[in-house]
């Protein structure tokens, strides 16, 4: 769509091009699809995270078409997430066919997502470790085996239609101890840029919220910005990837000034694209400001330094991309796997790992959370496998319940207390209105037992006068990390459960903690 809108360009009025895909794309998802608009790769790890990989079948086009139609028109960003999404929602949606389980239905997800990964860039081992470091978040091996044979799978289907061809070839360069070394120093620059794109895209969405526009026209003012600055600078319209073509082989004709603008440009161009209501990811973009980065970088390096002997600027073009995937993703192994193999160039793996995680470290320094996973954990949204909250969120309270509580009456005499006593075995006691059964208080025997040894109060005392009525309870609905806070807290061991003002049965820090512990074996062992 790109191409065939390209001759379009030279009219005065193309900058609305942009603006008017953005538009498209936005009205789409809102009015025919019904779906926000997004990233793909958040909506794939909060569904994992909280739903059990559950996504709905349209999911599996609907980004994209509207990525197409965003990134066709000249915006900036990327394919790569939504076909992520798009192969998600696949699997997702396999799963609920077969009716099977949630953990297997998240497996199914991962799959779809890693033979999106791996078909997009003809890289199975990129498409594996992205999804099982990024995406799942758990290197299990009832879940590598499988993602790995998707990743597998949809490379040969990709190389099936498209042939095997690597996205970027270029000539092979001899590494040496310098470059291994001026990687460290790419490593801080691609770390700053990540920083800088990742608070630029946070920025715009704040930015465009603020605008009492409907989403539509957010995202085609958007757009329309994003075709003025590609008036000036071309590169930044699109996918970006024929740039880092000519970056790699060394035909880039740019001057250092150049190349340090066009860093902020792309930048800039990505964040008012998805910022203002565009459709798609940020894979591509990154590799454009990756590559654009490690050019400037080394450009810089040998005006300053012209005795340096560097391999060449191609060489750090490759290396600032796997710099900025590893800083806005926080994936330092999904950067090295990927630039290896959409490359081919295995001979510079040091360096990569140097980049990589020099940017990784710096970033995750600065940002406590990756680009797609910041919103989930600002939300406590992100549950990861084998952690306390991703434990809590799959238990429920209804396995939780504890029903053999007797029930007592406020009018009840403190003899007949005693009477209830002798036949329980806890030390709480429901108080309930004796007409509508409404849950009134607690009696805790800790704290009425000195009533319980002086018999002349037998008779002279009723239960509405030892019962706690301010008592602290559980309602469906509530997460058990907030539940197991509030009894840390107030130091309690045990809290009613409470629905319609009526008393259901207690929840025990005991009960509470056995279950956590039968469900983290399950959660970290390999067994389906």
């Amino acid at each position: 769509m790109l191409e065939f809108m390209h001759h379009l360009r030279d009219y005065p009025w193309a900058f609305i091009l942009p603006g008017i895909g953005a538009a498209l794309s936005a009205i789409f998802l809102d009015y025919v699809m019904k779906e926000g608009a997004g990233h793909g790769v958040p909506e794939v790890i909060y569904a994992v995270s909280r739903y059990g990989g559950l996504l709905r079948l349209r999911s599996s086009i609907s980004r994209l078409i509207s990525s197409c139609l965003t990134i066709g028109s000249g915006g900036s960003a990327g394919p790569e997430a939504p076909v992520v999404m798009s192969g998600a929602a696949i699997g997702s949606n396999i799963a609920k066919l077969f009716k099977l389980n949630d953990r297997q239905r998240v497996t199914l997800v991962g799959c779809g997502a890693a033979g999106a990964i791996a078909s997009i860039f003809n890289a199975p081992i990129a498409g594996l470790v992205f999804v099982l470091e990024v995406v799942l978040g758990s290197w299990s091996t009832v879940n590598i085996v499988p993602v790995a044979i998707a990743a597998v799978a949809g490379t040969e289907v990709s190389r099936f239609f498209n042939g095997n061809q690597i996205a970027f070839s270029h000539g092979g360069f001899d590494i040496g101890v310098a470059d291994t070394v001026a990687a460290a120093g790419l490593g801080l620059a691609t770390a700053l840029f990540s920083i800088l794109l990742t608070r630029a895209l946070r920025s715009m969405h704040h930015v465009s919220d603020g605008v009492k526009l409907p989403k539509w026209g957010r995202a085609a003012i958007g757009g329309c910005l994003v075709g003025l600055l590609g008036l000036v600078f071309p590169d930044v319209q699109g996918e970006g990837y024929h740039a880092i073509r000519e970056m790699i082989v060394g035909a880039y004709s740019g001057a250092f000034q150049l190349a340090a603008i066009a860093i902020f440009a792309k930048i800039l161009a990505t964040s008012l694209t998805l910022g203002w209501g565009g459709s798609g990811g940020i894979f591509a973009p990154s590799l454009v400001v990756g590559s654009f980065t490690g050019l400037a970088f080394y450009r810089g390096v040998t005006f300053l330094w012209p005795s340096i002997p560097l391999v060449g600027e191609g060489c750090f073009a490759l290396l600032g991309m796997a710099g900025l995937i590893a800083g806005i993703l926080q994936a330092p192994l999904t950067a090295i796997f990927l630039i290896v193999q959409i490359t081919g160039g295995y001979e510079v793996i040091l360096p990569l790992i140097v980049v990589s995680a020099v940017s990784t470290t710096i970033c995750h320094y600065f940002e406590s959370a990756s680009f797609y996973m910041k919103d989930l954990v600002d939300r406590g949204q992100l549950l990861r496998p084998g952690t306390d909250a991703r434990v809590l969120n799959d238990l429920s309270l209804g396995e939780l319940i504890e029903k053999d509580c007797l029930v007592v009456t406020p009018q009840m005499t403190l003899r007949e207390f005693v009477g209830v006593v002798k036949r329980s075995t806890r030390n709480h006691f429901p108080v309930e209105d004796s007409e509508n059964r409404a849950f009134l208080g607690m009696v805790d025997l800790n704290k009425v037992r000195p009533y319980l040894f002086d018999t002349i109060m037998y008779d002279a005392v009723v239960v509405e006068q030892i019962m706690d009525r301010n008592v602290k309870f559980i309602s469906y609905g509530d997460e058990l990390t907030t539940v197991l806070n509030t009894m840390d807290t107030e130091g309690l061991f045990s809290m009613p459960l409470v629905v319609n003002r009526r008393f259901v049965g207690m929840i025990s820090k005991a009960t509470l903690l056995d279950k956590y512990r039968k469900e983290l074996m399950v959660q970290t062992t390999d067994n389906p």
